[in-house]
């Protein structure tokens, strides 16, 4: 919908966010540019905007993994604990899972109080299915860990920064596998990043998988990396030997070189827990989105053009807005999203006010997925990728209903695909279960090469 049935004065001020969130494909082009060079940075040498961490994930699974394997995923929102039973490419996966919701206390609380719920819930999780573990016999643990950490093997792993709106304590700085281990019997074999999951649990089954990629309450992708490009990395191994990275290029554009920010948006950066990182994230993530629309109607009710009269103590609320509420706005019947909207923020809009929200999550929505398209496509002009797919977890992707279309459209435009094709040469598909079978084909993948490792020295 456009605004030519609002009222003036809300045309005005729509017109002016029209023209702050649109992203043409010459601004996308220059945006994806600008990202394959902080990427290459990124390769070259720590300590660079995008991090590109070397996951010590070596080469694609090869479908035959089998075994069963205790993961845990310490996500945004909840903690999930699984036995992940695997019976190769053309079998069935078994996951038993348990989720324990994270406390808003330990989001900004210490390092003990973190691992102590850890610890408990995979306590509680073996004790309740009777598994048996024994030091003979001990059950290999992956461990999902969605924040950026610098990772010298691949059960170690340093915490650099917390993100999605955490704050704990001692823990930033420390080798998070350790803290782990502090806490429970020593078994962890594999520390793994969403995105990494995400990739390698797909291409578990789906052998076309190129990148895996976050949409969600972050954004992120990893892709298969060979040792001879990444200069910054000095090992024995031989030099083509493929190697995951997770590129963490939620910080993508920290000196604010190319990313249209918008007051909205520095609004954001600067009442966020740590100020000036993760500018891209804070721009396109599921976290963000609803935050936006809030930041633009608060604006709005204080110029009085909106809610006049109303009581807006729940818009007042930072991030009291999610990205399933823009999505009704954008997508639900009339009745639904006026539903919706008086229980979120306890009150009925106008017919023009609605009107105004609609076209709003709908500026938001699609300029969060054209941004989405700029790390996926610096990728593939990188790696010289032409085709295969891109394996998307999270949210966003997955739940909002005009995002992978608007995604796949913008791709279209920043990498010159012909208009009348009849078809995507790089497609986005739903990724298979990241932080739980990913985490146990990683640890499957891993346990093989530490076995043949062991038995080439025994043989020499």
């Amino acid at each position: 919908m456009d605004g030519a049935n609002l009222p003036e004065n809300l045309r005005g001020a729509l017109r002016s966010i029209e023209d702050q969130f649109t992203v043409d494909t010459a601004k996308l082009k220059q945006i994806s540019q600008r990202f394959e060079e902080e990427l290459r940075e990124g390769l070259e040498k720590d300590g660079q905007n995008i991090a590109m961490n070397i996951t010590w994930v070596i080469g694609f699974p090869s479908g035959y993994e089998e075994g069963q394997y205790l993961t845990v995923d310490l996500g945004g929102t909840n903690l999930r604990t699984c036995m992940v039973t695997l019976h190769g490419r053309n079998g069935e996966t078994e996951v038993d899972q348990e989720f324990t919701r994270l406390p808003d206390d330990i989001k900004t609380g210490t390092a003990e109080k973190l691992w102590s719920l850890v610890a408990d819930a995979i306590g509680d999780f073996i004790t309740k299915r009777n598994i048996r573990v024994s030091a003979d016999k001990p059950i290999p643990l992956g461990f999902t860990f969605s924040y950026p950490a610098m990772q010298q093997r691949i059960d170690h792993g340093v915490l650099t920064t917390w993100t999605k709106g955490f704050e704990i304590k001692g823990v930033e700085g420390q080798d998070v596998v350790a803290q782990l281990e502090d806490a429970i019997a020593k078994r962890t074999v594999a520390l793994i990043n969403d995105t990494t999951g995400a990739m390698i649990a797909s291409a578990y089954n789906d052998p076309k998988t190129i990148i895996g990629a976050i949409f969600g309450t972050g954004c992120n992708a990893a892709y298969m990396e060979n040792l001879d490009s990444i200069p910054k990395l000095k090992t024995d191994l031989p030099h083509h030997t493929p190697i995951a990275i997770n590129c963490e290029y939620g910080a993508f554009d920290n000196a604010h070189r190319v990313l249209p920010r918008t007051k909205y948006d520095k609004a954001i950066d600067q009442q966020s827990p740590k100020p000036g990182e993760q500018s891209f994230e804070k721009m396109s993530a599921g976290l963000y989105l609803g935050e936006i629309y809030r930041q633009i109607m608060s604006d709005f009710y204080d110029r009085g053009l909106v809610f006049v009269g109303r009581d807006v103590s729940e818009l007042k609320k930072p991030y009291s807005l999610d990205t399933a509420f823009l999505s009704c706005l954008e997508n639900d019947s009339p009745e639904e999203r006026n539903t919706r909207f008086q229980s979120v923020l306890g009150f009925k809009p106008t017919e023009e006010e609605m009107k105004l929200s609609q076209r709003l999550a709908e500026l938001i929505a699609v300029r969060g997925a054209r941004l989405c398209t700029c790390g996926i496509a610096a990728i593939c002009r990188m790696k010289g990728i032409k085709s295969g797919h891109v394996a998307a977890d999270g949210s966003v992707a997955n739940k909002h209903p005009t995002f992978k279309a608007r995604w796949a459209g913008a791709l279209g435009e920043v990498l010159d695909w012909p208009k009348d094709r009849e078809s995507d040469p790089i497609v986005l598909t739903s990724a298979e279960d990241g932080s739980g079978v990913g985490a146990a084909v990683i640890a499957a993948m891993t346990m093989k090469r530490r076995n043949d490792s062991q038995v080439l020295g025994q043989k020499k």
